[in-house]
Protein backbone atom coordinates (compact mmCIF):
# COMPACT_ATOMS: atom_id res chain seq x y z
CA UNK A 1 0.00 0.00 0.00
CA UNK A 2 0.97 3.59 -0.78
CA UNK A 3 1.05 6.28 1.66
CA UNK A 4 1.27 10.26 1.42
CA UNK A 5 2.83 12.96 4.24
CA UNK A 6 1.26 16.04 4.06
CA UNK A 7 2.97 18.70 6.20
CA UNK A 8 4.19 22.46 5.59
CA UNK A 9 7.29 21.07 8.61
CA UNK A 10 9.53 19.09 7.77
CA UNK A 11 10.30 17.76 11.08
CA UNK A 12 6.29 16.56 11.37
CA UNK A 13 6.53 14.42 8.26
CA UNK A 14 9.72 12.65 9.44
CA UNK A 15 8.62 11.83 12.19
CA UNK A 16 5.39 10.40 10.78
CA UNK A 17 7.88 8.75 7.77
CA UNK A 18 9.87 7.11 11.15
CA UNK A 19 6.06 5.93 12.86
CA UNK A 20 5.34 4.12 9.45
CA UNK A 21 8.81 2.22 9.05
CA UNK A 22 7.17 -0.61 11.48
CA UNK A 23 4.64 -1.05 9.53
CA UNK A 24 6.10 -3.31 6.32
CA UNK A 25 2.26 -2.94 4.43
CA UNK A 26 3.21 0.26 3.60
CA UNK A 27 5.40 -0.23 0.95
CA UNK A 28 5.56 3.01 -0.64
CA UNK A 29 5.47 6.38 1.23
CA UNK A 30 6.16 9.85 -0.33
CA UNK A 31 6.03 13.47 0.94
CA UNK A 32 3.96 16.40 0.10
CA UNK A 33 5.29 19.62 1.91
CA UNK A 34 2.52 22.20 0.75
CA UNK A 35 -1.22 21.82 -0.80
CA UNK A 36 -0.50 22.27 -4.35
CA UNK A 37 1.83 19.64 -3.96
CA UNK A 38 -0.45 17.39 -2.03
CA UNK A 39 -3.09 17.91 -5.10
CA UNK A 40 -0.11 16.94 -7.71
CA UNK A 41 0.88 13.65 -5.21
CA UNK A 42 -2.59 12.41 -4.95
CA UNK A 43 -3.24 12.84 -8.74
CA UNK A 44 0.04 11.06 -9.57
CA UNK A 45 0.86 8.55 -6.72
CA UNK A 46 -2.66 7.45 -6.12
CA UNK A 47 -2.48 6.92 -2.67
CA UNK A 48 -3.92 3.96 -0.49
CA UNK A 49 -3.48 6.96 2.85
CA UNK A 50 -2.93 10.15 3.35
CA UNK A 51 -1.72 11.28 6.62
CA UNK A 52 -3.08 15.42 6.41
CA UNK A 53 -1.99 18.20 8.13
CA UNK A 54 -5.25 21.06 8.14
CA UNK A 55 -3.29 24.77 8.76
CA UNK A 56 -1.05 25.10 5.75
CA UNK A 57 0.26 27.93 3.63
CA UNK A 58 -1.05 28.61 0.22
CA UNK A 59 -3.88 25.63 0.33
CA UNK A 60 -5.29 24.25 3.90
CA UNK A 61 -5.64 20.44 4.50
CA UNK A 62 -9.58 21.05 4.17
CA UNK A 63 -9.08 23.01 0.98
CA UNK A 64 -6.95 20.10 -0.35
CA UNK A 65 -9.85 17.47 0.07
CA UNK A 66 -12.30 19.90 -1.58
CA UNK A 67 -10.32 20.47 -4.61
CA UNK A 68 -9.00 16.40 -5.32
CA UNK A 69 -10.96 14.09 -7.01
CA UNK A 70 -12.36 11.03 -5.06
CA UNK A 71 -9.78 11.92 -2.01
CA UNK A 72 -8.83 8.59 -0.33
CA UNK A 73 -8.96 7.52 3.06
CA UNK A 74 -7.64 10.50 5.63
CA UNK A 75 -5.83 10.66 8.96
CA UNK A 76 -5.62 14.07 10.29
CA UNK A 77 -2.76 15.10 11.87
CA UNK A 78 -3.28 19.11 13.23
CA UNK A 79 -2.22 20.97 16.45
CA UNK A 80 -5.48 22.18 16.19
CA UNK A 81 -8.76 20.17 18.33
CA UNK A 82 -11.97 22.27 17.06
CA UNK A 83 -12.42 20.34 13.51
CA UNK A 84 -12.77 17.39 15.02
CA UNK A 85 -16.30 16.52 15.45
CA UNK A 86 -16.58 17.51 11.71
CA UNK A 87 -13.66 15.12 10.56
CA UNK A 88 -15.25 12.24 11.64
CA UNK A 89 -18.82 13.24 10.47
CA UNK A 90 -16.92 13.55 7.02
CA UNK A 91 -15.46 9.63 7.75
CA UNK A 92 -12.30 10.77 8.84
CA UNK A 93 -10.57 7.35 10.03
CA UNK A 94 -9.19 9.32 13.02
CA UNK A 95 -7.79 12.73 14.40
CA UNK A 96 -3.98 12.77 15.59
CA UNK A 97 -3.34 16.28 18.15
CA UNK A 98 0.19 17.04 17.34
CA UNK A 99 2.83 16.04 19.57
CA UNK A 100 1.95 12.90 17.97
CA UNK A 101 3.23 9.84 20.44
CA UNK A 102 3.63 6.19 18.95
CA UNK A 103 1.18 4.38 20.43
CA UNK A 104 -1.62 6.86 19.38
CA UNK A 105 -0.26 6.72 15.91
CA UNK A 106 -0.47 3.05 16.08
CA UNK A 107 -4.15 2.81 17.07
CA UNK A 108 -5.02 5.27 14.05
CA UNK A 109 -3.21 2.98 11.49
CA UNK A 110 -4.65 0.09 13.12
CA UNK A 111 -7.95 1.29 12.35
CA UNK A 112 -7.04 1.93 9.02
CA UNK A 113 -5.83 -1.44 8.39
CA UNK A 114 -8.45 -3.40 9.97
CA UNK A 115 -11.17 -3.25 7.24
CA UNK A 116 -12.40 -1.15 4.79
CA UNK A 117 -12.69 2.42 5.43
CA UNK A 118 -15.78 4.70 3.76
CA UNK A 119 -14.65 7.77 1.70
CA UNK A 120 -14.15 11.03 3.03
CA UNK A 121 -17.01 13.25 2.15
CA UNK A 122 -14.89 16.29 2.20
CA UNK A 123 -18.57 17.94 1.73
CA UNK A 124 -18.93 17.48 5.12
CA UNK A 125 -15.68 18.70 6.34
CA UNK A 126 -16.10 22.36 8.12
CA UNK A 127 -15.65 25.35 7.18
CA UNK A 128 -12.72 27.73 7.97
CA UNK A 129 -13.29 29.02 12.08
CA UNK A 130 -12.39 32.35 10.48
CA UNK A 131 -14.23 34.13 7.18
CA UNK A 132 -12.33 33.93 4.28
CA UNK A 133 -10.80 36.54 1.55
CA UNK A 134 -10.68 33.51 -1.21
CA UNK A 135 -12.39 30.68 -2.58
CA UNK A 136 -10.25 28.13 -3.94
CA UNK A 137 -11.40 26.26 -6.86
CA UNK A 138 -10.06 24.00 -9.84
CA UNK A 139 -10.37 25.27 -12.92
CA UNK A 140 -9.88 23.47 -16.48
CA UNK A 141 -7.12 21.52 -14.30
CA UNK A 142 -5.96 24.43 -12.51
CA UNK A 143 -6.37 25.73 -9.15
CA UNK A 144 -8.03 29.44 -8.89
CA UNK A 145 -8.26 31.47 -5.81
CA UNK A 146 -11.66 33.66 -5.97
CA UNK A 147 -10.98 36.75 -3.92
CA UNK A 148 -14.66 37.14 -2.08
CA UNK A 149 -14.59 40.64 -3.04
CA UNK A 150 -15.29 39.96 -6.52
CA UNK A 151 -18.35 37.45 -5.77
CA UNK A 152 -21.26 39.16 -7.32
CA UNK A 153 -23.74 36.10 -6.20
CA UNK A 154 -23.61 32.34 -5.52
CA UNK A 155 -26.21 29.65 -6.89
CA UNK A 156 -26.91 26.29 -6.31
CA UNK A 157 -27.12 24.07 -9.03
CA UNK A 158 -27.43 19.97 -7.97
CA UNK A 159 -24.24 19.37 -6.47
CA UNK A 160 -22.04 22.75 -7.26
CA UNK A 161 -21.96 25.91 -6.68
CA UNK A 162 -22.17 28.60 -9.02
CA UNK A 163 -19.76 31.40 -8.21
CA UNK A 164 -20.14 34.35 -10.21
CA UNK A 165 -17.86 36.94 -10.26
CA UNK A 166 -17.53 40.49 -11.84
CA UNK A 167 -15.10 38.85 -14.32
CA UNK A 168 -15.81 34.93 -14.50
CA UNK A 169 -17.81 31.92 -13.65
CA UNK A 170 -16.42 29.09 -11.70
CA UNK A 171 -17.99 25.97 -9.78
CA UNK A 172 -17.39 24.15 -6.79
CA UNK A 173 -18.55 21.21 -4.66
CA UNK A 174 -19.56 22.44 -1.97
CA UNK A 175 -22.40 22.93 0.35
CA UNK A 176 -24.23 26.58 0.64
CA UNK A 177 -24.40 26.51 4.05
CA UNK A 178 -20.47 25.26 4.47
CA UNK A 179 -19.74 28.15 1.74
CA UNK A 180 -22.38 30.60 3.90
CA UNK A 181 -20.28 30.24 6.98
CA UNK A 182 -16.58 30.68 5.03
CA UNK A 183 -17.88 34.76 3.54
CA UNK A 184 -18.09 37.75 5.67
CA UNK A 185 -21.12 38.04 7.07
CA UNK A 186 -21.12 41.93 6.94
CA UNK A 187 -21.15 41.78 2.81
CA UNK A 188 -23.08 38.31 2.31
CA UNK A 189 -26.79 37.54 2.85
CA UNK A 190 -28.40 34.53 2.17
CA UNK A 191 -31.27 35.66 0.48
CA UNK A 192 -32.78 32.18 -0.61
CA UNK A 193 -32.36 28.46 -0.02
CA UNK A 194 -30.35 28.29 -3.54
CA UNK A 195 -28.96 32.00 -3.66
CA UNK A 196 -26.13 33.82 -1.52
CA UNK A 197 -25.70 37.47 -2.51
CA UNK A 198 -23.04 40.38 -2.17
CA UNK A 199 -24.85 43.58 -0.79
CA UNK A 200 -22.01 45.89 -2.71
CA UNK A 201 -23.18 44.59 -6.31
CA UNK A 202 -26.98 44.64 -5.66
CA UNK A 203 -28.33 47.13 -7.27
CA UNK A 204 -32.17 47.23 -6.72
CA UNK A 205 -35.01 44.92 -5.06
CA UNK A 206 -38.07 44.17 -7.21
CA UNK A 207 -41.38 42.37 -6.47
CA UNK A 208 -41.46 39.04 -8.41
CA UNK A 209 -44.82 37.26 -7.57
CA UNK A 210 -46.96 36.82 -4.04
CA UNK A 211 -44.20 36.97 -1.11
CA UNK A 212 -40.92 36.65 -3.11
CA UNK A 213 -38.79 38.90 -4.75
CA UNK A 214 -35.96 39.18 -7.34
CA UNK A 215 -32.67 41.19 -6.59
CA UNK A 216 -31.39 42.54 -9.38
CA UNK A 217 -27.14 42.91 -9.54
CA UNK A 218 -25.20 45.25 -11.08
CA UNK A 219 -24.58 42.49 -14.18
CA UNK A 220 -28.00 42.75 -15.00
CA UNK A 221 -28.34 39.30 -13.03
CA UNK A 222 -31.56 38.85 -11.24
CA UNK A 223 -31.57 36.34 -8.30
CA UNK A 224 -34.19 34.86 -6.50
CA UNK A 225 -35.01 36.39 -2.70
CA UNK A 226 -37.30 34.61 -1.06
CA UNK A 227 -39.37 36.52 2.14
CA UNK A 228 -37.34 35.32 4.86
CA UNK A 229 -34.36 36.49 2.36
CA UNK A 230 -36.46 39.88 1.87
CA UNK A 231 -36.54 40.29 5.53
CA UNK A 232 -33.21 40.17 6.05
CA UNK A 233 -31.85 42.73 3.21
CA UNK A 234 -34.54 45.20 4.98
CA UNK A 235 -33.53 44.81 8.12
Amino acid sequence: MKVLIVDDEPLARMLLQEYLQTYPQFQEVRQAGDGFEALKQLAAFGPDLVLLDIQMPRLTGFEVLELAENPPPVIFTTAFDQYAIRAFEAAAIDYLLKPIAQDRFDKAIQRFLAGQQPRLDASLLPAPSEVSTRIAVRDRGAVVFVPTDSLLYCEAQDDLVKLVTTSAVYYKTITMAKLEASLPPAKFVRVHRSFILQLGYMDRLEPYGKGSYQAVMTNGDRVAVSEAGYAKLRG
